[in-house]
């Protein structure tokens, strides 16, 4: 009997799993569609005079805080840390497919970016940025690392409002770097929830990914048993 209730709640996760990646794929995907249209066109331009319209120095000043948190830089030194301690615990899958999600995402953004090659936004930009715009690899980046480490938080600890915690905080963190790109002028609102749209579908496939092999895991240690 618990068996079978096991069966059915892995079941349910990965009905989930796949719904959430539809969705986040489907997403991309008219965004991906509409970039050129006058629609997505009035949405950027709408959305950047709101961000941009107050920039008290303390606010830029923030905001490069939270873009960096984005950055490759900082990723790189969070995942090293964030994989060494997950090993420590003896959380050896689990390190592995954070790596995988945040290595194979940013290799997956470059990737989207030659494919759609669209140029960064060129007014009141107050930071340089290189390369293509869409989608944005801050956001997408930030979406998988932030995302999957919360995800881990939340199934590790017990009390409902460390959970809620948990969520709050990675859900501002991520809103936060992408608000970052619009305000400092290297993306177009668009190219944000493109990020977060790509980076949940990828994040989505690498949970599914990781839980199927533990439930494999979990079946052949107790076949063995």
């Amino acid at each position: 009997m618990e068996r079978e209730k096991g069966r059915n709640l892995g079941k349910r996760k990965v009905w989930i799993g796949v719904l959430l990646f539809l969705f986040f794929a489907g997403t991309f995907a008219i965004l991906g569609a509409s970039i050129e249209t006058q629609t997505i066109r009035a949405f950027d331009s709408a959305v950047i005079q709101r961000v941009q319209a107050v920039a008290p120095s303390w606010l830029t000043s923030l905001m490069l805080v939270f873009t960096f948190l984005g950055s490759v830089q900082a990723l790189v030194v969070l995942l090293i840390c964030t994989a060494l301690t997950m090993l420590w615990q003896k959380k050896r899958w689990e390190a592995l497919f954070l790596t995988v999600a945040l290595g194979g995402g940013m290799l997956f953004n470059l990737l989207l970016k030659e494919l759609f090659r669209r140029e960064r936004p060129d007014l009141h930009r107050l930071i340089e940025e290189g390369g293509y715009s869409f989608p944005s690899g801050h956001s997408m980046a930030s979406f998988l690392f932030y995302g999957m480490v919360a995800v881990f938080l939340y199934l590790f600890v017990v009390s409902r409002l460390a959970k809620l915690g948990i969520v709050l905080a990675a859900v501002i963190l991520i809103a936060c770097v992408g608000a970052s790109r619009i305000y400092l002028g290297v993306h177009y609102p668009s190219d944000v929830l493109a990020g977060y749209a790509a980076g949940g579908a990828w994040l989505v496939l690498c949970l599914l990914g990781m839980h199927l092999v533990l439930e494999r895991r979990r079946a052949k240690k107790h076949r063995s048993n």
